[in-house]
């Protein structure tokens, strides 16, 4: 699954940056608390993590500072998701 996504900063002191999931990428049901396992690539680095799934938003991907790489609100990355079935 593999796309480009246009970054963005939760609002607030402290707000993560996230890779919003198109729909044809997202998971198929939510986890627990809304989130699933998955292995992600943003740019080339690889983490494994948790997309989550806000009910305004949709899926979201976090990516923290040391993945993006000085990339922030606005700034577009390529993203590979794959769902992690060992962490299910």
């Amino acid at each position: 699954m593999t796309f480009d996504a246009t970054l963005v900063r939760w609002p607030g002191a402290g707000g993560w940056v996230f890779a919003p999931v198109p729909p044809e990428h997202a998971p198929e049901t939510a986890g627990p608390f809304g989130r699933v396992p998955v292995t992600a690539t943003v740019d080339g680095r690889t983490w494994s993590t948790s997309v989550w799934r806000d009910r305004a938003a949709g899926w979201l991907l976090p990516v923290p500072a040391r993945i993006r790489r000085g990339k922030d609100d606005g700034d577009v990355v390529t993203v590979d998701v794959e769902v992690d079935p060992v962490r299910l």
